[in-house]
This record gives C-alpha cells, structure tokens and sequence, in this order.
C-alpha cells in the first residue's frame, strides 16, 4: 500500500509540473499586463513585475477610435449568444432526424455532413463572401450568426451518437401514450440530451468568442467590432503598438470563457463520453 501510495504521490506531482507548465503563458499574460508598456519585452523572462501599474487596463478600456471595449465585449456576446442558440436547437433537430426519422438515402446525406467537417475554411471563404455581399448581409452580424441556425456539423455528428445511446424502447413507450414525433422530441429526447446540448453550447460560445477572420471579413466599423478584432487593433505594424493594452484586455477577455468552462465543466466530459444511459 505503501508503495501505491508512493507511486500515485509521483504521478500527482509529474501531472502538477506539467500543468504549471501549460498553464505559465497565462501566468506570464496575466502579470504582463501589469508591467509597464516599455518593460514588457525588456523583462520578458520575469515572470513578476519589477514595477507595477494598471494604467494598461486604464488604456485598453478606453478602446479604439472613441469606441469603449466594453461595447466589443457587448458585441462578442451578442455574436456567440444569437450563434449558439441557433447552432445547437437547430443541430438538436436535425440530430433527431438522423438518429430516429427512417427516410431514404439517410446514410448519404449524413456522410455528406461529416464531409463538411473536412473542408477547409479557406475554400468557401470567398463563395461566402460573395453571397453574402449580393445579400446586402456586409457589415452587420448575419454572417456570423444566421448559417448556425442551419446546423453545425460537429454538434449533429455529437448528437446524432448520443441519441443512438437512448434505447428505442422510451420512443415506444412515447408513442402508446400518444405522443407523436415532435412529442417525442421534447419530451424524450431533450431532457435526456441535456449533456450533449450543454457541450455544444459551450464549444460554440467558445469557438464564436474567438473568432477572428469572420469579423475581420464582415465587420468594417469600429463600433460593431468584436474582442478579437479590436485586441488586433491594438497592434500597429507601421508604428508602436500597445502590447501593454492588448495584454490587460486579454485578461478581460478570458474571464467570461473561464466563467462559463467551470460553471458547466462537467457536461463536457459527459456530453462527450456518449456511452449510454446512466
């Protein structure tokens, strides 16, 4: 017992070395933000500040162009919200419709959704564009918000496993008591897909908080700017560029996601680990 007890003691402290390890950039961005802008570089293997000051956050919370950031931490939001509800009530139904709706050609169209998973960004950027140019969609949030509410493949695909684990018998049982389909759907599925709703909802939330090409492609003012692009802005290449701004609102900017991983941290290991029913 001794010896288990030695060798877990071990695994603990390699585990412990290695998480302080992933975790020092967060470290160094967090106390960097608290050196002054001329020292940040200056004094880049310091961890600790030599000289402290939160004239950074002062600065970065003015924004850029008279825009406050606290109006692209409003934006960001809105964006990641509106996003997320659409991606995960409209993958949810599509999911059901994959896992328990007979129909022909099923396993096509649901390999064609898999599919889309592989192809790159890059090649539907400039199609995307375009369309969304003829639909007068530039410089607004539609873009970035309204193809969401049309499925995303990753969450089907993490739905569509889920629903497979619930036994078919509760849909049986549904429709003896008169439910039909859709009352299947809210009353069944739903409640029981809980886990894998939540992981979705927080990997979308994530995945549109950090984006950056979308806003940069769309977005053209100030004032309709998101956390991504605007940190952006903080850099010049063809003057100086407030590193010490940039870091103090980075800080800003992780503190929603880490609210919201510890809050719901538990359904991703669970949405995830679709292994049936407890």
């Amino acid at each position: 017992m001794k010896q288990v007890k030695k060798g877990n003691f071990l695994i603990d402290i390699v585990i412990l070395l290695f998480a302080l390890l992933m975790l020092y950039p967060i470290f160094w961005l967090i106390f960097s933000s608290f050196k002054p802008n001329t020292d940040i570089f200056k004094t880049a293997t310091e961890l600790w500040p030599r000289q402290w000051t939160t004239a950074n956050y002062a600065k970065g919370f003015q924004g850029i162009a008279g825009t406050p950031f606290i109006r692209y931490i409003f934006n960001s939001t809105r964006i990641a919200l509106i996003a997320t509800v659409g991606a995960v009530c409209s993958s949810a139904v599509i999911s059901y419709g994959f896992a328990r709706v007979p129909f022909k050609g099923k396993g096509f169209w649901f390999s064609c959704v898999l599919v889309t998973m592989m192809v790159p960004q890059e090649i539907i950027m400039v199609p995307q564009y375009l369309w969304f140019g003829k639909l007068n969609w530039i410089n607004t949030i539609r873009p970035m918000t309204i193809p969401s509410y049309f499925g995303q493949a990753f969450f089907i695909f993490l739905m569509v496993q889920f629903i497979k684990g619930i036994p078919t018998e509760l849909d049986e049982a549904a429709k003896i008591d008169g439910s039909g389909r859709v009352g299947i759907f809210f009353r069944v599925i739903l409640p029981l897909v809980k886990p894998a709703l939540a992981t979705s909802a927080i990997f979308s939330f994530y995945w549109k908080w950090e984006e950056l090409i979308g806003p940069m492609l769309y977005l053209n003012k100030p004032e309709t700017y998101t956390v991504s692009l605007a940190l952006k802005q903080f850099l010049d290449s063809s003057s100086s560029s407030n590193w010490g701004a940039m870091f103090a609102m980075s800080v800003v900017s992780l503190i929603p996601v880490l609210i919201i991983f510890f809050m719901f941290q538990k359904y991703i290991v669970e949405g995830i680990s679709t292994t049936g029913l407890k």
